[in-house]
């Protein structure tokens, strides 16, 4: 009888699936089988147990939320093209990157860096739509909102595709410096755009309202940004050997978890400010969302007059101390034009909810990010924490959203107070993910600026 009552949940979701749920999987194992029995040799232990597990993972998130399945087959199925283009030109070890430059659809679509670069443009193209749905004289969601959000799944597809192909390129290079590419700035600001554009899209479907997407997108539209400068300043799209430290199976799994809290907390400030703007005095917004980057640019100012620094840091500053001026400028804007764009938003109670739902994502996975580091720093240092500049901000992030939640659960936090405080909260996972790399040296310095 227990036994029986135990088997109905499992029985009843297995006959819920449809042919389309069925054949999804299968394509799934197809290409799992397939992947092991290409790629085994070049896999360790822990390696297999990633993919092993990879796959059972990727068929519930398919049947979960099913427009996955289409993005995993179309980004898988292209980049099976691409290896298939690189493979017609090869040399003594493997395919001949340069000389795949020179078909038409590895040099303009399926490249490692064309494909970020269209994705690049697609998410731009994402953000300006989904704006222009603000303006727009129709219902809740608007035919430009619409649009925005099928470039913003185009953005994403070719964000998987770039990453698998240039994970595949990097095998090609030589026989040790193939890895998966997540280790340098360049490569996680790319996982960070699509993760962060993933995040939305579920949240959008599932609340029925592509209002937010404005509000989300631009924060990707800047990260895209930098994205670009970096490239061009750095030349930060050429693959590199990984350093030792790097040369761990812990780097696949802490990484990506790390990031998922990222674009979740990213998410949660940007519905903040949608919250905000719809909610707030007009003094406390110029006073919270305009006084705040001109208080930073003032402490910018104040260092870069009062120290004596070399003219490389001036430079620098100079250049911040412009960008945030940026912001306030266009925080400015949107004070002034808040009724045009919070007419459309959803109710509070959800916007509230939202918010809470992200951070509480995030949280988990960053904790689960943080424990993953500990191991590995123990086996590339020998210690579990070493108060490295690095790991003192992350536990500075998980303290300040262990404590918002904390707030939230315990003492009933809602409105305004939460909304500034995870508007703030990306400010602080802002400085753990890029001021440490900027102003501070130590352990993780791998990325720096």
């Amino acid at each position: 009888m227990n036994t029986t009552t135990f088997d109905l949940p499992r029985r009843h979701m297995l006959q819920r699936r449809d042919t389309l749920d069925w054949a999804f999987a299968a394509l799934v194992l197809l290409g799992g089988g397939y992947a092991f029995s290409r790629y085994q040799a070049s896999m360790n232990g822990y390696e297999q147990g990633i993919l092993l597990c990879a796959v059972p993972a990727l068929i519930a998130l398919g049947w979960f939320w099913r427009p996955l399945r289409l993005l995993c087959v179309a980004s898988g199925a292209a980049t099976l093209l691409a290896i298939g283009l690189y493979a017609r030109n090869t040399d003594g070890f493997g395919a001949d990157l340069a000389a795949g430059e020179q078909t038409f659809w590895l040099k303009y679509l399926l490249s490692s860096q064309s494909a970020i670069l269209w994705m690049s443009l697609l998410f731009y193209m994402s953000t300006l739509f989904y704006w222009g749905g603000f303006f727009a004289r129709a219902g809740r969601n608007s035919m430009a909102e619409v649009v925005g959000s099928k470039l913003a799944w185009g953005g994403v597809a070719m964000a998987l595709i770039g990453t698998l192909v240039r994970w595949y390129e990097s095998h090609q290079i030589g026989p040790d410096i193939g890895h998966i590419p997540v280790s340098n700035l360049y490569e996680v600001f790319v996982l960070f755009c699509w993760l962060t554009t993933l995040f939305h899209l579920y949240y959008e479907q599932r609340f029925a309202t592509r209002s937010l997407g404005a509000y989300v997108m631009l924060v990707v539209s800047v990260a895209v940004t930098f994205l670009l400068w970096y490239t061009v300043a750095r030349e930060a799209q050429e693959i590199q050997p990984l350093v030792p430290a790097l040369q761990s199976w812990w780097m696949k799994i802490h990484v990506p978890a790390n990031f998922v809290g990222y674009g979740s907390f990213a998410l949660a400030a940007m519905v903040a400010l949608a919250y905000l703007l719809k909610t707030a005095t007009s003094r406390a917004l110029w006073t919270g969302l305009v006084g705040m980057p001109l208080g930073i640019i003032a402490v910018i100012v104040a260092v870069r007059f009062g120290a004596g620094l070399d003219a490389a840091t001036i430079t620098g500053l100079d250049g911040w101390a412009r960008k945030i001026g940026g912001v306030a400028v266009f925080l400015a804007v949107a004070i002034v034009l808040r009724p045009r764009l919070t007419a459309r938003l959803p109710e509070l109670p959800q916007l509230d909810d939202l918010m809470y739902k992200a951070i509480a994502l995030g949280f988990a996975f960053f904790t689960i990010a943080t424990i993953l580091g500990a191991f590995w720093a123990a086996e590339a240092w020998g210690g579990y924490w070493s108060w490295d500049p690095k790991e003192t901000w992350a536990l500075i992030v998980w303290l300040n959203y262990a404590a918002w939640l904390h707030m939230r659960l315990m003492k009933g936090l809602r409105g305004q107070a939460s909304a500034w405080w995870a508007l703030v909260g990306l400010l602080v996972t802002t400085f753990a993910f890029l001021g440490v790399n900027m102003f501070l040296s130590g352990l993780h310095s791998y990325g720096t600026l």
